[in-house]
């Protein structure tokens, strides 16, 4: 059921729905289609790149040879033409396109021409934004891909896991044989469940009017964090997600980060495109609305959204790196107001804290 599903929802002839987790699923097609020593490309770490596709401190990085691509530094763009080039410079076996922390949509059409071009597979990561994908409101990748895969919690809304799509029967069968036995034994089959209950709902009407309106709030918050002058990584965003720069406030995201959670905003630490400061500093933060979004929030309250969040960091460009507990505490009491005008479940009478 969830195979038939997944593969309804996203227009794929093939999937398979076992892989436990995002990590996971990566390392099934690196398994599937690669040999150890074998080169591949993928977006930079620094340039919003995920783990598992490169990272050195990753399987990816250490048995495979990675071959990373990065943002131009101007507009923090993927410069396609940059990336046909070290394509055809490096000939890899693999191409991955997706990333964890790009705000843009990507050119999948352009990205298969030039894995074509050098004989290389494909392999479109949507794992941020298949809730989009589903939804109709972004470019799906699975026509173009040799292989596509995603987590299936993020702005799909399902249980932490994932899946791998295909549209070829040759490769299918090279996947299903390195989930099982290359990688995992048993299924999880309570998760699968839930994964088919989650594609099921990602198929209904009402999916498409969240899978908008996630676009759309990502849009209001940016632009809203813009207007208070917080840069935001590329300009802005067509997804569900954002990268802000701090550096014009004087903030750290470590910092950042901490003093949003004191006024109850969940974000966390990111770096940003060329990021001057360490890994565990960084200089950014990431935003993504699609948890509010299911709350319930629209633009109007992205956009008050933003400006808490900018009082919270000017309280940090006024302060330090501590921030100012009493606007913290300020934001934190309207935070509280504002969700308590949208209860997770409104037929509940619990109250604690």
């Amino acid at each position: 059921l969830a195979i038939e599903r997944a593969k309804k929802l996203f227009g794929a002839q093939f999937a398979n729905v076992q892989p436990n987790s995002g990590s996971q699923m990566n390392q099934a097609v690196f398994l599937a289609l690669l040999q150890p020593g074998d080169s591949f490309m993928g977006l930079d770490l620094a340039a919003g790149g995920h783990l598992t596709h490169g990272s050195p401190v990753n399987m990816s990085g250490k048995w495979f040879k990675p071959i990373p691509y990065t943002v131009r530094p101007d507009d923090h763009l993927i410069d396609m033409d940059e990336v046909a080039r070290i394509a055809r410079e490096n000939k890899p076996k693999l191409i991955i396109c997706g990333a964890t922390a790009y705000s843009r949509f990507w050119d999948f059409k352009r990205f298969r021409e030039i894995a074509d071009e050098v004989g290389a597979y494909l392999l479109a990561d949507m794992s941020h934004f298949s809730g989009l994908v589903a939804g109709g409101v972004h470019p799906s990748p699975v026509a173009h891909a040799h292989v596509t895969t995603t987590t299936t919690h993020k702005s799909l809304r399902g249980p932490r896991s994932g899946i791998i799509l295909t549209n070829d029967e040759a490769i299918a069968k090279k996947v299903n044989s390195a989930i099982f036995p290359g990688m995992q034994g048993g299924p999880l089959m309570h998760v699968i469940a839930a994964k088919a209950v989650a594609f099921a709902e990602a198929m209904q009407p009402e999916f498409k009017v969240y899978a908008q309106a996630v676009a759309d709030n990502a849009k209001a918050l940016a632009a809203s964090l813009k207007e208070q002058g917080l840069d935001i990584v590329s300009g802005g965003t067509d997804n569900h997600l954002m990268l802000v720069d701090l550096r014009p406030y004087g903030a750290k995201g470590k910092h950042a980060e901490k003093a949003l959670d004191r006024a109850a905003i969940t974000c966390n630490k990111n770096a940003i495109p060329n990021d001057p400061e360490k890994p565990f500093v960084t200089s950014g933060v990431r935003l993504g609305s699609p948890a509010a979004t299911t709350r319930g929030f629209g633009t109007a309250e992205f956009t008050l959204i933003g400006k808490f969040i900018a009082e919270v960091v000017d309280g940090m460009r006024k302060n330090g790196d501590e921030g100012d507990a009493q606007v913290e505490q300020s934001v934190r009491a309207r935070v509280e107001e504002l969700c308590a005008k949208f209860p997770i479940y409104p037929d509940l009478s619990y109250t604690g804290r």
